[in-house]
Parts: C-alpha cells; structure tokens; sequence
C-alpha cells in the first residue's frame, strides 16, 4: 500500500457517514467532530431511508450522492457490510473506516468473516480501516473521521501522530496528552487491522510533515518486517518512536533440543528490535505521551549534558539521583561558573549542579532570570532542566508564582541552550497555563520528577542511537547448496563461510582416531560424530583431555560403547577428534532462531555451561554487522568477563564480533528452511576466536 493510498484517506476532503442515523451515538459524535475539528470539506449522511439526518438531506445509497467522495465511515450491521462495499465501488469511493464489530475479535466465526471482509474490500479496490475501529483523526488538516468526541480544545500545531491498535487507548491517549497541553498530529485506531495496519500508518507518518514524533500502542504485531523497515527510515529522518507494546510474541522452538528456543523467546525479540532500530520502549500512557511531548517540544538533543535547576535543594538531589539512574550525565561546574553564581546567588546559596537558586526566588523572582544564563553558560552543560510548576488559574498567573515562571522563560531565553521546565509533581496543564507557556515560549511538561527524568533519559537514549545510525546493509549471503546434517558437517559449514573454527578430524576407528590426534599434536578431545545426538555429554559422548595414543585408542573405545548402549538406534557416523584447548578465554553461545513474526534472530550470551543456567543473552535481527554485535556483548550482564576477571586476560571483542556476524551469515544462506543453528561454544580469547561445537536444525526434523 502506497503513501499515496493513505494520503487520500488520511486527508480527505468529502467523507460519506454510510448508516447515519439521528439515533445512533456515533453517527451523531462522528458528525459532530467535523463542526468540532474544523473540518471544511464536504460531508454526506447515508441512510437507507432518506430524509434529514444530522439536519442534512441524506442520500439514500453512496451512488446516489452525485458527487465524488474520498472517504466512507461504516456504521452499518456486519450483516450489511456487503452490500455497503458494492455501494461503494458503484460510487467510486476507494477508502472506507468500519466501526462495526462482530468479526476476528470474536474468535474464529468472526475471522472467517473478516477475512470475507477483506476479499470484498480488495475486489471493490477500497483501503480498509478497521474492522471494529474507532476511525482516526488528522488534527493537521483537520480531518475528523472519530465515532466518540475527541478531547477539546483542540491544541495547535501538535507534532506527535498516536497509532493504536486499541481505539479506547487512542482516545486515553489523546485525552491524557490534551491535559498536559501536548497536542498531536494524528490519532489512529487500526482496530482488528484486516487491511490498514500499524505498521502502514507508521510508514506513512515518517514522511509526514506535521508529525515529528511517532506515539504506539501494540498489541501485537502484523506485519513486522515493514514495521522494521518502518522503524529504520524513522531513525535516519530523525523522527523517534516511542511505543508501548502489552502482552508478549511467542517465539516458537522450531527444533525441541535447541537451546536457542528458550533463550528467545516471549516478549525479548520485540524488547531487542527496539533497542536495534532505536523504538523508544516505555510501559504506560504516562512516559509515552511525556516522552513524545519532550521530544517533539525540544527535539535532538546534541549535547546530552544535563544542567539541573530547582527552588529546593531536596528536589535538586532527587533530581540528580533520577538523572543517574536514566543516564543521564549531570557534570560539576567549572570553578569559573561557579564565581559567576556566587555573585548572583544570597549568600547563603551553593553554587552546584544540580543549582539551588533558594527560597531568595520567592522575593526576588529575577534570581531565575540571573542565574540561569550564568548556569547554562557552563561549558560542561549542554542543556538545561529547571523544576517549578506551571500555576493553574489566572489570579495565580497574574501574582508571584506567574512572574517567576515569567524570570524562568527570561533566563531560558538569554541561556542560549536547550532549557525545559519541569514540574515538580504530575499535574495537568489548565488553558491558562498553556496561554502562559505560549506567552514566555517555554517547554514544559507536568510530569513530575520521575516521569520528567525518564523522558529526558530515553530522549538522550534516542539522540545517541540516532547518531550511530545504522551499519549499511550488505549483500545477502550466497545460498547454502547443501544442509549440513551433523555437528562435523556444521563446523565444516561455518567454516567455508568465513567463521574460525577448531581443526577436526573425523575417526571411524581408534587407529584413525590415534593418527588424528598425532596429527593435531598435545592433549585431544573425543566427540561422538552423530547426526541423531545433540546432547553428546550426557550420554558419555565426548571425552577431554586425553594424552598418548593409549589414552586415545581406549577413550575412542569408550565412547562407542556409551553411545552404542544409550542410543542402540542411532546413526554413527565415527569420532571426532580435536585438539585440547587451553582454559584460558571465555566460551560464548551463538543461536539463530526463526521467529514467527520478525524472522531470522541472533543470540549471544554466556556459553558452555552456563547458557542455560544464567539465561544471559543478547538479541538482533538477522543480519548483524561486527558493530551490533558489539553493543550486544555490552549489553550481556556477564560483560565484565570479556575484558578478563581475576587475573585472567581479556578477551579481543573485535575478533568475537566479526566471528558472530559471520555465523549470523552463515545462518542465512541456509535459507527459511533452518530452524536453528547454534555453536556452543565460541571461544573467544586475546588471541581471537573459533568455534568448538556447532548445530543446524532444520524444518521437517523439528
């Protein structure tokens, strides 16, 4: 679905109401919302019956209109939902939101009509919103196609476009951030998403003038490789996304013995693609809408270094701990600053960051105005945070508390940096707050401490991921030509495709395994070569540490017998032997897992034993460039290990990194076929990396 396709929808000019009745609540909102919102194009009752309907002459059917319509609101039965599509093809309209309910939000019956739904929207060539949706409101071009009454007034020139798939959310979003005196963009319910989705009307809102911050509310996801790509194109515009996302998406385990299927699972793929493509993730309506309000009110911060300003020293130091705790980098002034303040400060004030400009402000409000330009001056500071609530009425406006804001917008101004005021608890915003804020032209949020230092953090967050970028995508992989079967056939795999792997040598006898070990030369280590066991160790497969061609002749032996007993059905295809390698480095688990919604996905974390014990992993999706994988192994809470630990040596995070990557490649040349690939472990060490133990699984052997 093209822009284009959303454009005409989003920003019609004549909308037909199909199934307008006087009687209806929201027949009767949804017509008022055009008087309410503007709207100045052309409106059309429907009804089946004629007559007047919202004090205008209806048309008894979408054809009978006479002229052309952009857009039609359903509000009929789902049993007459057919019927209204033929109306609308005979009409021409080609866009259509349906409020009416009764399909796959009821179970399997209504999805069979959904889907029916669906055929007939495509056969007629009409855009679909909806089913079981409230509509969507284009507040920059005025465009109101909503079936209850959207928050008022209206706040001009909202930048933050609302998608949810919920419309009761919506609505509580918008009226939440209409509170605060933070206006949108947009607002869209998408409703059971037969046709229109989330990620469509994100992909259409990342090129839309009006909107500068993108606001979600998921339940799940429907099309997650366009959302991705979505996402992406937000990142290089500059243009956050800041969702919440309920519930949680199973990742299915394609292959029962694959690790990888518990490690990546439930909600972490979808937690791991926004740390990957920069969705600012939050868990309420609060830290959304005060989030987006911060950034679309200050927009990329470029210096992230916080300069935090109260009338109380308590809240400066709760502040400052907030500010820690998200991130946020809070420096000491210079000595410079601080003979700056100390002549404009009472003699009893500190000169600090955080700065207590003291109670002195309630008689001299100019203190503010003093300070703040002295404060942000600072070369340290980069932007600046004062705490004081915006008053409520305008006697308040009119006294004191309104000439001190008056002095904070003065010092704002004079400051030269990015400056938002902050209020010291939550609190709503009245419209003759909001007249005074336009008045001194200060951002401001009533959020409160808490929520205030949170929005800042995942403000600097977006502003540093949006500074990396994204690595360039490289060219897919060349196919595999062949499956590897078993564990020697994987490294052998891996190996041709770049990734550094532990000489093998595969024995069918001990004299082979003897000759092998030679070869290889120092202490070997035995592995059972089957395609039929993954788990060698738990059945005596696998055998360390063995020196002297006894040993290995014995230990190759034993291990047939062990295995022979456990799994008599097995295949063997023989031994594999490898050189003992030294305890020194750290064993890392790598895992490639399909995931239903998002595709291929990466894990790194801990390997060896302690991949199950400790579930410590890292998540991307396919492909990874050396770069993300780096940031995973940050992100491990075992990352102190990679750079040595009780006197051990480090490990080269470079060498590690491109290893992974390559597995990663390695993983997608097999094609959708593989269910899993895992090496476990990778060793990684000063001197490099190479992987010791390797297995794809795929589709029919699930």
């Amino acid at each position: 679905m093209s822009a284009a396709t959303l454009a005409s929808l989003f920003r019609a000019r004549s909308v037909a109401l199909v199934g307008a009745t006087d009687r209806s609540i929201w027949s009767t909102a949804a017509f008022a919302n055009f008087e309410r919102l503007g709207f100045t194009g052309r409106v059309h009752p429907v009804s089946r019956k004629g007559g007047l309907v919202h004090g205008l002459p209806a048309a008894a059917s979408c054809a009978a209109i006479g002229e052309p319509v952009d857009a039609a609101l359903l509000m009929v039965p789902e049993g007459a939902i057919a019927e209204a599509f033929a109306d609308l093809n005979a009409a021409g309209i080609r866009n259509a939101v349906v409020l009416t309910s009764g399909f796959a939000e009821i179970g399997e019956a209504g999805a069979r009509k959904q889907e029916a739904l669906l055929a007939a929207a495509r056969a007629e060539g009409v855009t679909l919103l909806g089913p079981n949706c409230l509509g969507f409101i284009n507040y920059a071009d005025r465009v109101p196609i909503w079936t209850t009454q959207p928050p008022l007034p209206v706040i001009p020139g909202g930048a933050i476009g609302i998608v949810s798939q919920s419309g009761a959310t919506a609505g509580f979003l918008a009226a939440f951030a209409q509170r605060q005196g933070i206006g949108l963009s947009y607002q869209v319910s998408t409703g059971n998403e037969a046709d229109v989705n989330v990620a469509r009307v994100v992909d259409f809102l990342v090129d839309d003038p009006a909107t500068k911050v993108i606001g979600l509310f998921l339940e799940t996801v429907h099309d997650a490789p366009l959302l991705a790509e979505a996402a992406r194109r937000a990142l290089a515009a500059d243009k956050p996304i800041v969702a919440i996302k309920i519930g949680a998406s199973e990742t299915a385990a394609r292959a029962a013995e694959a690790h990888t299927g518990s490690l990546v699972g439930d909600d972490r793929v979808f937690e791991a693609v926004c740390r990957q493509l920069g969705i600012l993730r939050v868990s309420c309506i609060e830290d959304l809408v005060f989030t987006a309000g911060l950034l679309a009110k200050v927009g990329h911060l470029r210096d992230r270094r916080l300069g935090l300003v109260s009338i109380s020293g308590g809240i400066c130091e709760m502040a400052a701990d907030h500010a820690e705790a998200n991130g946020i980098a809070v420096p000491r002034l210079a000595e410079g600053t601080k003979t700056a303040l100390k002549d404009i400060l009472p003699a009893f004030g500190t000169a600090n960051n955080p700065l207590d400009v003291t109670g002195g402000a309630m008689l001299d409000p100019a203190l503010f105005a003093r300070s703040l330009p002295a404060f942000a001056a600072d070369p340290a500071v980069g932007l600046v945070a004062c705490f004081m609530d915006v008053p409520d009425t305008p006697e308040e406006i009119a006294g004191y508390r309104g000439t001190i804001v008056r002095q904070i917008g003065e010092g704002f101004r004079a400051a030269g940096k990015p400056a938002v005021m902050l209020s010291v608890m939550a609190r709503p915003v009245t419209e003759a707050g909001r007249a005074l804020l336009e008045e001194t032209g200060i951002a401001y949020l009533g959020s409160g401490v808490l929520h205030g230092l949170g929005a800042l953090g995942r403000a600097v967050a977006w502003a540093e991921r949006q500074e990396r970028g994204l690595p360039a995508r490289a060219a897919p992989p060349a196919p595999a030509t062949e499956r590897p079967r078993s564990e020697h056939a994987t490294l052998d795999y891996l190996e041709s495709r770049g990734v550094p792997v532990v000489p093998m040598r595969l024995a069918r006898s001990a004299e082979e395994a003897v000759t092998a070990a030679r070869e290889l030369r120092g202490p070997a280590v035995l592995k059972i070569a089957s395609p039929d066991i993954a788990h060698k160790s738990d059945i005596g497969g696998v055998l360390l540490n063995l020196s002297g061609e006894e040993a290995v002749a014995a230990g190759f032996e034993r291990i047939m017998s062990a295995v022979r007993l456990a799994k008599p059905q097995a295949t063997i295809d023989g031994v594999l032997v490898a050189p003992m390698r030294a305890q020194e480095g750290v064993e890392l688990f790598v895992g490639v897992l399909r995931d239903p919604l998002w595709g291929p996905a990466i894990a790194v974390g801990l390997g060896g034993i302690w991949v199950e014990a400790l579930r410590d992993t890292a998540i991307r999706l396919l492909p990874v460039a050396p770069a993300e994988v780096l940031e995973m192994f940050s992100e491990l809470r075992g990352a102190k290990l990679l750079d040595g630990y009780r006197g051990m040596p480090g490990i080269d995070r470079q060498a590690a990194a491109e290893a992974v990557a390559r597995i990663g490649d390695a993983a997608l040349a097999l094609g959708p076929a593989l269910a899993s690939l895992e090496v476990n472990p990778l060793r990684a060490t000063a001197e490099g990396a190479e992987a010791l133990d390797a297995l794809a699984l795929f589709e029919e052997e699930g």
